[in-house]
């Protein structure tokens, strides 16, 4: 669900998903889902004990063909509403010579070259970082993985195999010494966040106020590990 890199004048290369593909795929899955629907309820209804039987039974209580159709019709909205979803999420990078823009959500983020000194990917997570370590930016990143590093070195940008920082990281746990002051609290609520319902955008917030304290944070395995930025926060 790849569009290919785009230079335009200037010498600028743009790296998205096509929103179209991804609109379509979510679509599809949700018509094959709405498809099976009556199907599953049938199967439910025919076993000693069921689940959600009530709810089985007043579906299938609807007529053919306005029962499947109607499922489908309901997984194609949901389909919809799914695959924009995805697409407001996803992100996209513009890459030149001398700057980077990361946008998502409908929020631009422009970095200079003189900002940035490396990008490395972590897990599902594009990375960047400052010249003393400090992180700029880590979003979830669906994007080709070899193309952006293509056109990021394309333009003379310094792609990292892994954080060059990776052996500086700690395991969080309660009461850790040598964190900053209030850091080890807001590890403490950032890990509440992540076991939460909706947890990304606290976690995230959360995330941000590490990063004023000269905290960096990183999640391996539903664990946290940081590390300190010397000279950065109190």
């Amino acid at each position: 669900m790849q569009k290919s890199p785009r230079s335009r004048a200037g010498g600028a290369t743009e790296l998205a998903e096509s929103a179209w593909v991804m609109v379509l795929f979510c679509v599809a899955c949700g018509a094959a889902a709405g498809a099976l629907l009556p199907l599953l309820a049938r199967l439910l209804l025919a076993l000693p004990w069921a689940p959600l039987e009530g709810p089985a039974e007043l579906l299938t209580s609807v007529p053919e063909p306005a029962l499947t159709l109607g499922t489908i019709a309901v997984g194609v909205l949901g389909g919809l509403l799914l695959g924009f979803t995805a697409v407001h999420e996803s992100l996209s990078v513009r890459v030149t010579d001398t700057h980077v823009t990361l946008t998502i959500r409908d929020s631009a983020q422009e970095f200079t070259r003189e900002e940035i000194s490396v990008f490395f990917r972590d897990g599902k997570q594009l990375v960047l970082l400052a010249p003393d370590g400090f992180e700029l930016a880590r979003e979830p990143c669906g994007l080709n993985w070899q193309r952006l590093a293509d056109a990021l070195t394309a333009h003379g940008h310094t792609w990292a195999g892994q954080d060059p920082h990776r052996a500086e990281f700690r395991r969080w746990v309660p009461g850790t010494p040598g964190l900053p002051p209030g850091a080890d609290a807001l590890l403490r609520a950032r890990g509440q966040a992540r076991r939460g319902d909706n947890h990304a955008e606290e976690a995230r917030e959360l995330r941000g106020e590490l990063l004023r304290l000269g905290v960096v944070v990183r999640d391996e395995e539903g664990r946290q590990y940081w590390r300190v930025v010397r000279g950065v926060g109190g």
